[in-house]
């Protein structure tokens, strides 16, 4: 595991400033510009998915989706986005949950997710883990099993992990690196 978290940070590149002033942007299109990074962080989260029991793979909006299909096809599972709210027609089930500064929305198709599913969340950066919980609520209201939460990074500093463990249910956050 060395190895791939070695070969996945020199793949991030740190935007000093960005989306505003003192803020340390982490950059990942470098990463999945290269083929072996970006399969070896896909094969890595694939065998997440596996261990985990899942049978269908969630991605959060956006940076999520980019992750979360190639590993839902190397796993052999569905793929399930869960988007911002308006963004998906037909019947949806909706989650609102509070940003730092204001409230938001996110949804997913209601007849996507059902009873017996086992949901792997994958997404790039664990933050202060709103959206990471909205999304194990929208998941429960569905009526699926969270199998587990799988990140890229983690930004311990923010506290997104204590404010999942309960939510989560005993289900493991994995987050391949933490920053």
């Amino acid at each position: 595991m060395t190895d791939i978290k070695e070969l996945l940070l020199s793949r991030i590149r740190d935007v000093a400033d960005y989306p505003e002033p003192g803020v340390m942007f982490k950059d990942i299109t470098p990463l999945l510009a290269d083929p072996a990074a970006f399969t070896a962080l896909t094969d890595t989260l694939a065998g997440i998915a596996t261990d985990s029991g899942a049978t269908k793979v969630v991605g959060l909006e956006a940076r999520g989706f980019i992750l979360g299909a190639p590993v839902a096809v190397r796993a052999g599972l569905g793929f399930i986005p869960v988007r911002k709210a308006g963004k998906l027609p037909g019947a949806t089930l909706r989650q609102a949950y509070e940003l730092e500064y204001g409230s938001a929305e996110i949804e997913v198709h209601a007849e996507d997710l059902t009873a017996g599913d086992r949901v792997l969340i994958v997404d790039d950066v664990l933050a202060t883990g709103g959206t990471a919980e909205a999304a194990i609520q929208l998941i429960r209201r569905a009526g699926a099993e969270v199998s587990a939460l799988a990140v890229l990074m983690e930004l311990g500093f923010l506290g997104g992990r204590g404010r999942l463990a309960a939510a989560l249910g005993g289900a493991p956050l994995e987050a391949l690196l933490q920053v």
